[in-house]
């Protein structure tokens, strides 16, 4: 049955549409209800006349109902003369007998494109692998241009290429160029009215030449004497290719060579003419020996043998030679016999010669020898080429001092080892990481990268070893802190370096003097700083226990991957190697940490550790920051990016370089893991509100060389995103900043408000306050350990079970082995402000000399 509408109010079947007016085309705007009675339209609140209306009426052949439709047009004038808060609008109001019924509203707007686009992209020359960023801004139009990117006239489809990414903000990305990405690139904008192309820009993607491999040398070029040897390589691997550069370096070589001359063979001298034989001759016979033929010289030319009648042409007959041969038998009869009575004779004084031989080495033996050190004796060794034999314990005659007081009380006699740790004693020292503060002064441009030097690439320690030298860079202002101390020793620290000095106990003697420590930012010649360099002194003083320097540096330590060098710099201000590392010397000792390096030292002056990747896998750590200022009353911001050495000394330059022009700091540093592997850093900024914030053209993207990073030598390296705010009144900032190595790590920087300053100040600690260790129990301990131990509680024990059982030559050439293996852990553990570790290893070694001693009384 059919439901009887009648009854209930209009309902639209078709309601207006929003439309644009194309050129001068009116548009039409439709309206359908049922049941109605009347139908009107209504724009920009005022009704339509009724002259205007195109209506008519049919029967809906499913409900039988009847359905009005009507119908206007909308010219370009009427919306053109229209001026309101809003675009032009109608919508329909249908009438029946109950009441009436409204249509959504349906705006019309004007349709247009403009000619002129906002930004066009601009050509440029790419390395092959590198980013290539084109920007384009669409013209102005209604509805919204959309775009797309031609190569060489051909759509540029990034769904069916990962490496390409069409933004939202129409930029188009190539995130490592290939040969087939050359080409002319347009940006084409369109929308229902018309289609816009942008000027074309040219975009070369170029190959920088590689050397082939060398030949194998060519043989000499003379065949005797002093000649020459060639090899060759040519630049194809790969070839220059679209304007790259072409090989640095020669394509030839040349040595020189020395071919052997031919040596041609000559006669020695006849030899004796033998015994003249029964056909009446006698043979002599020479060698080609003086010389002997070489080196592809000539034999001798003649004959080798010669032979000549010896009777002067009278031969005997044959009677003759039957008498001759008799007579020759019975010779050899003879001396057979003859022979066989010497055997005989020397086989009987053979066999009582066994009886007669001095057997006293037999019956006294050998004396045995005891190399063995005597407990009490001198420990130097009498033979210095032969190695301490540290299993042997020693007793040292460095003078102790022991102080009554209340520690006194803290260990029961340490040939026990029993512990005790109260909680009083435990010593806290701290040293601030990083320094975080406020914009305080207009901002300033700031200095372009301090060095844009490209590093070389040599062969330096082996066929195929990644060895890069960096630039040199002038010194910045040094850090410097002083203490004076005395016979109880002390600690230095410079602030937010990573560098402190601990001097023991008993280093320096009686008098005060000052030592001082200072950083400066870089190494002279072209080395690889792993940290800053370091001195100590006065230069001249005479120690007599070591100090322990802690150096913080950048290396990912690894044997296999890093050259990690100690240099010092000697009298004639230049630097030379003391020590590697991984090396074990008697006149230094090294222990490298995760982050930082601990030094044994006991000559004042500078110091430096110095890193060589050995292979691409080589790491070492960048620390990235993001720095944010504006200018006084401007709308520009700008935003800067640092990626230094992750060592807090190289922090702190940048922290000193921001405070200068009002920076502040708007996300925690994060560090980055940069490999030896000749890539370069790019730095973009990403998710800035467009709507509030705009940049610069061409700097949404930037990068940094492969040298630039590596050799940076901890200078301040940085680069800038300079942005405009659309209103003054926009407050708010948000973007993400990515930095990534190409074929590597990528960390993701998240801009924050700023953080509050901390005050840096410098540190110096002197007497018992700059140890964790209480004095007098440290010379028990050193008294304990230093004194040789029957039942194995000695210094090498302590060294082990404090994990520095390397290198142990090194302690035993020390007055105070237990002394300097103290200072050592003092260094380690100077910001843990704990002792439990310690009191741990001294138990453990109290129940280990508890079991023996059981041992032997059971024995």
């Amino acid at each position: 049955r059919t439901p009887n509408l009648s009854s209930t109010l209009p309902h639209f079947i078709q309601e207006p549409e929003d439309a644009y007016i194309i050129k001068s085309n009116p548009i039409k705007l439709r309206c359908r209800a049922a049941p109605a009675l009347q139908i009107f339209f209504k724009c920009n609140g005022e009704w339509v006349h009724q002259n205007e209306h195109f209506s008519h009426e049919y029967k809906d052949l499913n409900t039988g109902l009847k359905v009005r439709e009507v119908m206007i047009n909308v010219s370009r004038q009427q919306v053109e003369d229209f001026h309101g808060p809003e675009d032009y609008w109608c919508l329909c109001v249908a009438w029946s007998h109950l009441g009436t019924s409204k249509s959504r509203k349906a705006t019309v707007r004007i349709a247009y494109l403009r000619k002129n686009f906002d930004q066009d992209p601009q050509g440029k020359e790419v390395p092959i692998n590198g980013m290539i960023v084109l920007h384009c801004r669409p013209p102005e139009g209604v509805p919204v241009a959309e775009v797309q990117w031609l190569r060489n006239e051909e759509v540029v489809n990034s769904m069916n290429d990962d490496n390409i990414d069409t933004r939202a903000d129409h930029n188009l990305i190539i995130n490592e160029a290939r040969l087939s990405d050359s080409g002319n690139y347009t940006c084409l904008a369109s929308n229902i009215v018309a289609k816009r192309r942008s000027a074309t820009a040219a975009v070369i993607v170029f190959v920088n030449g590689g050397w082939s491999l060398w030949t194998e040398w060519s043989a000499c070029n003379v065949p005797c004497g002093r000649g020459i040897q060639k090899r060759s390589r040519t630049c194809t691997n790969p070839a220059p290719l679209n304007g790259g550069a072409f090989c640095e370096g020669m394509s030839v070589q040349k040595i020189t060579c020395n071919a052997l001359c031919p040596i041609d063979g000559g006669w020695d001298e006849w030899s004796v003419w033998t015994v003249c034989s029964n056909q009446c001759e006698r043979q002599r016979s020479r060698e080609c020996n003086s010389p002997a033929p070489r080196h592809r010289g000539k034999m001798c030319e003649g004959n080798a043998e010669a032979s000549e009648n010896c009777t002067d042409g009278l031969c005997m007959d044959s009677s003759t030679d039957v008498a001759l041969y008799s007579g020759l038998g019975a010779g050899i009869v003879a001396v057979a016999i003859l022979v066989v009575a010497v055997m005989l004779y020397r086989k009987n004084h053979s066999d009582y010669g066994v009886d007669v031989i001095d057997s006293s080495a037999l019956a006294g033996g050998f004396q045995s020898f005891n190399f063995k050190t005597t407990r009490q004796g001198n420990p130097l060794l009498l033979n210095s080429s032969i190695q301490p034999d540290l299993t042997v314990g020693r007793t040292y005659t460095t003078p102790l001092c022991f102080q009554d007081g209340a520690d006194k009380e803290l260990f029961d006699p340490l040939p026990d080892i029993k512990v005790k740790v109260q909680s009083s004693f435990m010593v806290s020292l701290g040293v601030a990481e990083r320094a975080e503060f406020h914009a305080k002064a207009p901002a300033e441009t700031f200095p372009r990268d301090l060095s844009r030097d490209y590093c070389g690439t040599v062969d330096r320690r082996k066929k195929g070893l990644l060895t890069l030298n960096g630039p040199t860079i002038a010194s910045r202002e040094q850090l410097r802190t002083t203490g004076m101390f005395g016979h109880p020793g002390g600690r230095l620290v410079v602030p937010n370096t990573g560098v402190s000095l601990l001097v023991p106990h008993g280093a320096n003697d009686c008098i005060n003097k000052p030592f001082c420590v200072f950083s400066v930012q870089t190494l002279e010649g072209c080395e690889i700083l792993l940290g800053p360099e370091v001195m100590y002194g006065p230069p001249g003083l005479d120690l007599l226990c070591p100090v322990a320097l802690t150096i913080a540096h950048c290396a990912e330590v690894d044997a296999e991957n890093w050259n990690i060098q100690l240099k010092r710099k000697n009298s004639d201000s230049k630097w030379e190697e003391v020590m590697s590392v991984e090396e074990e010397s008697t006149c230094c000792y090294c222990l490298m940490d995760t982050k930082s390096c601990h030094l044994l030292l006991d000559r004042p002056g500078s110091y430096a550790l110095v890193g060589e990747p050995l292979t691409q896998a080589a790491v070492k750590r960048l620390k990235l920051a993001v720095f944010g200022s504006m200018d006084a009353g401007s709308v520009s911001y700008s935003l800067r990016v640092y990626c230094v050495d992750d060592t807090p000394h190289a922090f702190q330059g940048v922290v000193a370089a921001e405070r200068t022009r009002g920076g502040q700091l708007l996300e925690e540093p994060k560090t980055l893991l940069f490999l030896a592997n000749t890539f370069s850093l790019q730095v973009s900024i990403q998710d800035v509100p467009q709507f509030l914030w705009s940049i610069k053209p061409f700097t949404t993207c930037q990068e940094f060389s492969f040298p630039q990073v590596w050799c940076s030598n901890q200078q301040p390296l940085h680069c800038a995103f300079s942005l405009e705010r659309y209103s003054p009144a926009t407050a708010q900032l948000s973007c993400k900043i990515s930095v990534r190595q190409v074929k590597g790590h990528e960390q993701i920087l998240q801009v924050y408000t700023a953080v509050a300053e901390t005050d840096c100040t410098i540190t110096s600690q002197t007497g018992s306050k700059a140890f964790k260790i209480p004095q007098s129990i440290r010379q028990r301990i050193c008294a304990t350990f230093d004194t040789a131990n029957a039942k194995g509680k000695d210094w090498q024990l302590l060294a082990q079970k404090l994990h520095l059982d390397r290198n142990l030559g090194y302690f035993a050439k020390q007055h105070s082995p237990s002394a300097v293996i103290l200072s050592l852990w003092e260094a380690r553990h100077q910001d843990s402000a704990d002792l439990d570790s310690l009191a741990s290893a001294l138990e453990e070694i109290g129940k280990i000399h508890s079991r023996i001693s059981r041992l032997m009384d059971a024995q």
